[in-house]
């Protein structure tokens, strides 16, 4: 090491034995001084390179925070700012643009943390460089340590890949209610390693990203409430359709229904089956997100009073 440093210096190689070298051009200096110049020029040189990385990785994140937040396109409108009530389309905007921001914030870390990675991994080659270490035989090693710790972490790494375009699909986020076929429940923490899930017991789920083969999710965009009403097979199909209609339309006049829960007029579709004993009707109903259930039993409750009233029954 000491050699290659009194070298350099006696080659004009460096910042700092260059000044001196054109400073005292016709003087012999000792051994030592050479040795001490030539450590001076290498640690001026790392601190430079480890400056000019820091440099840049500040710079990088804050491009890469503009960039992600800007692609989130999260920005609310100003007339739904501080709004008490929201309607049905108004809370699925301020929905969306809350998973944008959170989206966009979880890739803006795993972007910041790569970045981070390959600026300060470049910089300590380059000062392993200059303090005259073999660079090769170290990147050899690096390699191979890297291939055995990619067989004994493929778990981890496919949980990774997976959480990766999770993010990027927005398959599903906090507070969305989804089956991943091992557990159903409400998702209370994404990661990119993990999804942690509460179930209608209360049961909390640990699920890694790369054992999830595929997703149902209730809270995207809207969710459907169906109710099958079964009437005897006498039944006079007219009137029990003309009652069912009546029952879907004044629900959706309901102003505690219209647009906040209900995003458009329920519809009797009809005879669903017929049997022997029995015919069935069916009534749909287009909700918000996850509030179908909640739906689906008001409609219920509301056939079972009319039909009290019209002194009707239902089939067994």
């Amino acid at each position: 090491m000491g050699q290659q440093v009194m070298k350099a210096c006696e080659n004009n190689d460096g910042i700092f034995c260059t000044v001196l070298n054109s400073a005292f051009p016709k003087r012999d200096f000792p051994a030592w001084m050479q040795l001490v110049a030539g450590i001076v020029d290498v640690l001026l040189l790392i601190a430079l390179i480890l400056a000019g990385a820091m440099i840049i990785r500040k710079v990088v994140h804050r491009l890469i925070t503009r960039l992600t937040m800007r692609a989130s396109v999260g920005v609310l409108p100003e007339r739904l700012r501080g709004k008490a009530v929201l309607t049905s389309t108004e809370a699925a905007a301020a929905i969306m643009t809350e998973r944008r921001r959170a989206r966009a914030e979880t890739m803006g870390s795993v972007l910041r943390s790569l970045a981070s990675v390959v600026i300060l991994g470049t910089a300590a080659l380059m000062v392993f460089a200059k303090l005259g270490v073999e660079l090769a035989p170290l990147l050899t090693s690096v390699g191979i340590i890297g291939v055995a710790v990619g067989f004994g972490a493929q778990e981890l790494v496919k949980d990774f890949i997976a959480g990766m375009f999770m993010l990027l699909e927005d398959q599903y986020g906090v507070g969305d209610v989804i089956d991943t076929g091992v557990a159903v429940g409400t998702v209370e923490a994404v990661t990119l390693r993990i999804t942690r899930l509460r179930d209608a017991d209360g049961k909390v789920w640990y699920v890694r990203n790369g054992t999830i083969t595929r997703i149902g999710n209730e809270s995207q965009g809207w969710s459907r409430a169906l109710v099958d009403v079964p009437v005897p097979y006498d039944s006079d199909v007219a009137t029990v359709r003309d009652l069912l209609t009546d029952i879907a339309h004044d629900m959706w006049e309901d102003p505690e229904y219209r647009d906040t829960v209900i995003v458009e007029e329920p519809q009797v579709f009809g005879l669903e089956s017929v049997s022997g004993s029995s015919v069935i009707f069916r009534v749909s109903a287009r909700t918000v997100p996850a509030r179908h259930l909640e739906v689906a039993r008001e409609l219920r409750l509301r056939v079972k009073r009319a039909f009290d009233d019209k002194s009707l029954t239902f089939a067994a």
